[in-house]
């Protein structure tokens, strides 16, 4: 259900060119109608973050699939840009719901962290599947594909727990004893822990969302070849699936708070060289990279709160903090061109969304080494 609810944000390059050739949006208006579907998103997993601790989850869901259906049912009719800007917020919304009640389960798993792997690893398929499938088909065809992925994944509904075991906000710590023995501890987290994570995740997204949105788009501006692009986007999918195989290794090791920091630094620089010019080479490297390392973000990010958060409140807001970032980015690569900075701006300022979440999560780090050390580098 995770994989359906983020289906349009890893169809955003695809969807973007189609809004663009398909029915004739402009660029800057590509970038307005994205920043309402995934503000949508932002949107619904806000308004579940209130109700979702005391709320039956499964009728949560029921709800959020048919607004998103209806929507993108509607969006089939209706072609105009005023018309189709408001009913791809419609459907944000929709998803937003739909997807906070599948992360916050996801999260309530014992072991969060694999969890999250799992949903990625299975994400890097999904999305080189879309990449494939969706340039292939009419507009009306990508909007069926979303209402029969959601009506699909109500089929796993008497799977999600109706409400949660537990509303905590702490973190058990093996503590060991003289004898040989080990007891646990609950220690309890300062609520800025989760909250600095969101906001964080919300840099990050836009960094995300700036450069997903736009990155087939500069690549074409920058005189790449369509067919070129097009099978750097299936086939970088697939380095999706190594970052999870690291990320797990890492984070075993590691923790997740020192991988996640390596991580945002390359991040910093592989979205930083194209506002020096594309190439086939950079772009080539800069996709691949930009597709192994955000896998390294998003299950670091998403685990942290996770291990801490067992209402589900937090961890359901990670959808909304992941489009919030999704309508900053887009919009303000559409203000950007708008205002004639060129895709060298757009990337300037992705690279410095992506430094900024760096610079929370390592100031939290810092901290957290300093206060509660079992969750710095908890794993």
């Amino acid at each position: 259900m995770t994989l359906v609810g983020y289906g349009v944000s890893v169809g955003i390059p695809v969807i973007s060119t189609a809004w663009v050739e398909l029915l004739g949006f402009s660029e800057v208006e590509v970038g307005r109608v994205a920043g309402a579907d995934l503000g949508g998103l932002s949107l619904g997993a806000l308004l579940t973050s209130l109700v979702i601790a005391r709320m039956n989850r499964r009728h949560l869901i029921l709800f959020g699939a048919g607004l998103a259906i209806l929507s993108n049912a509607l969006c089939m009719v209706f072609l105009n840009y005023d018309e189709v800007l408001w009913l791809r917020l419609s459907a944000g919304i929709g998803s937003g719901i739909y997807t906070a009640v599948a992360v916050a389960s996801l999260g309530a798993c014992s072991r969060p962290a694999q969890a999250y792997n799992m949903m990625l690893f299975a994400f890097a398929f999904s999305q080189a599947l879309e990449m494939h499938i969706l340039p292939q088909l009419p507009m009306n065809g990508i909007y069926g594909v979303f209402i029969g992925a959601y009506s699909l994944g109500l089929v796993v509904l008497h799977w999600i727990p109706k409400y949660p075991a537990d509303r905590k906000l702490d973190i058990e710590i093996d503590v060991p004893e003289p004898t040989g023995e080990h007891h646990i501890v609950h220690r309890e987290v300062p609520k800025f822990v989760p909250w600095l994570c969101l906001a964080a995740i919300v840099l990050t997204y836009t960094n995300i969302g700036g450069y997903w949105a736009y990155i087939e788009l500069a690549a074409l501006d920058g005189g790449i070849a369509d067919e070129w692009i097009g099978q750097i986007l299936v086939w970088a999918s697939f380095c999706s699936i190594a970052g999870c195989l690291i990320a797990t290794v890492l984070s075993n090791r590691f923790g997740l708070a020192r991988p996640l920091l390596g991580a945002l630094i390359t991040m910093v620089t592989i979205v930083g060289m194209l506002a020096f010019g594309i190439n086939d080479i950079n772009i080539l490297a800069s996709v691949f990279m930009f597709n192994l390392l955000w896998v390294f973000v998003d299950v670091y990010q998403m685990s942290t709160i996770a291990n801490v958060d067992h209402s589900g409140s937090f961890a359901s807001l990670m959808p909304g903090a992941q489009g919030l970032g999704q309508i900053i980015g887009p919009n303000l690569a559409a203000t950007i061109l708008g205002a004639g900075f060129g895709y060298n701006g757009v990337f300037t300022m992705c690279a410095t969304a992506a430094f900024g979440g760096m610079c929370i999560y390592a100031l939290m780090y810092l901290r957290l080494k300093k206060t509660i050390p079992a969750l710095a580098d908890a794993s």
